[in-house]
């Protein structure tokens, strides 16, 4: 780069907003790394604008960008012995294609499991042999596994009409471990450890055959040869811990740890310890277990959220970390910097200020931001978190800041069906889908303006996902609540996106609300914002990914010919891409069109 070219570049960043160059600065991943082969690490990064993969070499310090496409690419893995990346390759974000692979050190691509067709994916699970487990989920089959080996054809060892994944692939080869939901309840998955040739070898099932609300999850195989522990997750104290599942004798060995919140766990690289990750009231904190002397020790971590980590052969823990005021960084317990990508830095944010209000399930906890200085009432933005199986926290998002920046509080709920508050909130979210969620956002709208916070006649409604879903229900019921409704990739028409959506959406869908749009058509016409649409007042914006197998296109269409029908007020955005975008100028561009759009119709005071 020349100097006037360089001096042109770092006047246009100075005169950049805040917002946008929380977007635009450059990003990274937690690195994984290959078990075998740890100087080879492979993380996600978005520092040509476009989310991709990068390989990187320890020993050498080089990085290489892996994939180059359009709309981005997230869904990678290292083989274990470091030599190969795969990658998920779809079509524009419609989540449906094949696994591909590439050289560490670089060279042409290749199809990695010659003989199996384009799929949702399942899961994967990569072998020392070069064996694959690969997961794959079609409308028309349901879910199927294959074992594929070099040099070979592929062979099913596993098909169910049902949801299913593969979770891990013990480290001699000779284990398989896989989730699946045969019973039919999609939010509680029971676990089955197969042969390589598709026999049986164990289960466990909590559900008892569908009849009790308790989930399992695959954590990973003890990363010793010939050992046969499994690490799983159970929720049978009411929420998430680990235990370890002897597969060859069946013994089960129950840490009961202390913790009052969410606990999940990983293996140390040597199998004598697990990391824990601890997650309690939107904040998450990490442990090292000792499974001899079952010693609890606290591994330092800033008060916020850690949303990955790995621990390294060394002993070393490495991870993720932010606050909702500070970005995101990948740190070690070692001191030593990780992965500080170069370029333009981040600004940082506001807090957030915890709110408890008490609602008709329960206590339910907001994330509160607002413009440093700022006094009240305001105009606030209740961004409502997608999922629905997922929690706002106490981390770096740019969406919110970018309203902060603009004069705007931010509240964020922790809504029943979100995690992170035990098994009993998330799994409130049945039958009564949606309505349950929108009380619990009343409940807190109602705090926001009765404490000064929130200008009742500036209010606006806005998420993503379940949340631009949560986002056009509340404004068709609670018509006299919100200003303006933001929606971004929502469900609209819930019987159309039914049939529309991919299978693993539907089979979740049944369980929500208990069947079919045929067989409970009153549950699906009560949740659906489409029967509501006529009682809309607000002014509406909607995005939508054309290739979305989420929430698809023509159920939104469905919507919007209803809202012209009417004459509402209402802006749609359609951009070529699937559930959101990878791409940074396209989030940008969301961005402002929302920022814009609630300039417009917004009253000032």
């Amino acid at each position: 780069m020349t100097e006037s070219n360089g001096s042109a570049a770092q006047t246009r960043n100075e005169e950049m907003p805040d917002w946008e160059k929380r977007f635009r600065a450059p990003r990274v991943s937690l690195p994984d790394w290959a078990e075998d082969a740890p100087d080879h690490s492979l993380f996600v990064s978005n520092a040509t604008g476009t989310y991709e993969l990068y390989a990187w070499d320890r020993a050498t310090g080089e990085q290489r960008q892996v994939t180059d496409r359009p709309n981005g690419t997230t869904d990678g893995v290292l083989s274990p012995d470091g030599r190969w990346v795969w990658w998920f390759d779809d079509k524009d974000g419609d989540e449906f294609g094949v696994w591909r692979r590439q050289p560490f050190e670089g060279g042409a691509d290749e199809l990695a499991t010659p003989g199996l067709e384009a799929s949702y994916p399942a899961g994967l699970a990569l072998g020392r042999d070069g064996t694959a487990v690969v997961g794959r989920s079609t409308d028309e089959d349901g879910t199927t596994i294959h074992l594929s080996r070099p040099g070979e054809d592929p062979v099913e060892i596993y098909r169910h009409r049902e949801s299913a994944g593969v979770g891990d692939l013990s480290h001699d080869g000779s284990l398989i471990a896989i989730e699946h939901t045969e019973h039919g309840d999609a939010m509680h998955s029971a676990l089955r450890v197969l042969r390589p040739d598709g026999t049986s070898v164990a289960d466990l099932d909590d559900t008892k055959g569908g009849t009790l609300e308790l989930g399992l999850e695959i954590l990973g195989f003890a990363p010793v040869e010939g050992d046969a522990r499994l690490l799983i997750g159970h929720q049978r104290r009411g929420r998430w811990e680990p235990l370890v599942w002897d597969v060859s004798t069946g013994e089960e060995t129950d840490l009961d740890l202390d913790l009052p919140g969410d606990v999940g766990a990983e293996w140390y690289p040597d199998g004598t310890g697990l990391l824990i990750s601890h997650s309690f009231e939107a904040r998450s904190e990490l442990f090292h277990y000792d499974l001899a002397t079952r010693e609890l020790v606290r591994v330092p971590t800033p008060p916020g959220t850690v949303s990955g980590a790995t621990a390294r052969p060394d002993g070393s823990v490495e991870y993720l970390w932010s606050s909702a005021a500070e970005p995101s960084t990948v740190r070690s317990t070692t001191g030593r910097a990780v992965l500080d990508p170069p370029g333009m830095k981040s600004p940082g944010s506001v807090p957030v200020e915890d709110v408890w209000v008490e609602g008709p399930g329960g206590r339910i906890h907001a994330l509160v931001q607002r413009p440093a200085g700022s006094t009240g009432p305001l105009p606030t933005v209740f961004d409502i978190h997608g999922g629905p199986t997922w929690h706002d926290s106490d981390s770096f998002a740019a969406g919110p800041a970018a309203w902060v920046d603009h004069g705007y509080a931010v509240v964020r709920v922790n809504y029943r069906g979100s995690t992170g508050y035990g098994r009993a909130w998330t799994d409130a979210l049945k039958h009564r889908v949606g309505l349950i969620e929108l009380e619990d956002i009343e409940a807190v709208r109602s705090w926001a303006i009765t404490s000064g916070l929130a200008d009742p006649s500036r209010l606006i409604l806005t998420g993503g996902s379940w949340g631009g879903y949560l986002t056009l229900l509340g404004i068709g019921t609670q018509p006299d609540a919100w200003t303006l409704g933001i929606a971004a990739v929502p469900v609209a028409d819930y019987v159309a996106a039914y049939h529309d959506e991919m299978e693993a959406l539907k089979a979740m869908d049944r369980t929500l609300l208990g069947g079919t749009p045929e067989e409970v058509p009153e549950r699906f016409e009560a949740s659906s914002p489409l029967t509501y649409v006529d009682q809309v007042k607000a002014p509406v914006y909607i995005s939508a990914g054309v290739n979305d197998p989420r929430c698809p296109i023509r159920q939104i269409d469905n919507y919007v010919k209803r809202l012209e029908s009417r004459g509402a007020v209402h802006e749609v955005y359609r951009y070529d891409a699937g559930h959101g975008s990878l791409v940074v100028d396209e989030r940008i561009k969301q961005v402002r069109l929302e920022l814009d759009f609630a300039e417009r119709h917004l009253p000032t005071t």
